[in-house]
């Protein structure tokens, strides 16, 4: 059984990132932006046009909140938050021009999962609706395998099979939970991955994909 607290951290920092960032931030009276912290000028103004943009095309623009006030908070230069903030959103484009129409949560997932390092290529598998499923924790359970150091290709395969294997997102969290407490006792990433997925249990039977439309 995985810690509850634990799992919910790893989610959070996923798929709720900026929140508890642009809470820390102090009011002030002149200027209630969440952007307010940062020197007003051009960096600013590209970072909401970078934000507005996101909103039109009908992209979560919290992720690109996010990543601002995080270069905030480090006091990074603004134009390094910008370059930061539009390389975050090219992720989110490049998100949703591999999986079409998913929600929020499984979008930003993805985008994680680019920023980690996969290939676009590599989300193709999830592209196919699969009625019933969501691919949020796989995607979250995938961008922290990355982020542990878990090869590429060995990454993108073992979440791929156990998907289209009709995987549960207990399944997923299980390896996650296995996979880093391995990693935690000085194993390999890579390694720590091939032996936890060949002892997986509980793979559900294959659910019937719905082809993409158009």
């Amino acid at each position: 059984m995985i810690h509850a607290s634990l799992w919910r951290g790893l989610r959070m920092s996923v798929v709720a990132v900026g929140v508890l960032a642009a809470s820390a931030l102090p009011a002030v009276a002149q200027d209630t932006s969440p952007l307010a912290k940062m020197e007003p000028g051009n960096s600013r103004f590209q970072v909401e046009l970078l934000m507005d943009s996101a909103a039109v095309e009908g992209l979560p623009s919290r992720p690109l909140l996010s990543k601002a006030l995080e270069g905030i908070a480090k006091k990074v230069d603004g134009r390094k938050i910008v370059e930061e903030v539009r390389r975050q959103l090219g992720f989110l484009r490049t998100a949703r021009r591999t999986l079409g129409g998913v929600d929020d949560d499984e979008l930003i997932s993805a985008a994680a999962v680019l920023q980690a390092g996969a290939k676009p290529a590599q989300l193709e598998t999830f592209r196919p609706r699969i009625k019933g499923r969501t691919d949020l924790q796989a995607f979250i359970v995938w961008a922290d395998f990355l982020a542990r150091g878990v090869p590429s290709e060995e990454a993108s395969t073992a979440i791929t099979k156990l998907w289209q294997d009709g995987a549960d997102d207990e399944t997923f969290r299980s390896l996650w939970s296995n996979v880093q407490a391995d990693i935690s006792q000085g194993l390999n990433p890579g390694t720590a991955l091939q032996n936890r997925i060949r002892e997986t249990p509980g793979r559900a039977s294959p659910v019937p994909i719905k082809p993409p439309e158009g």
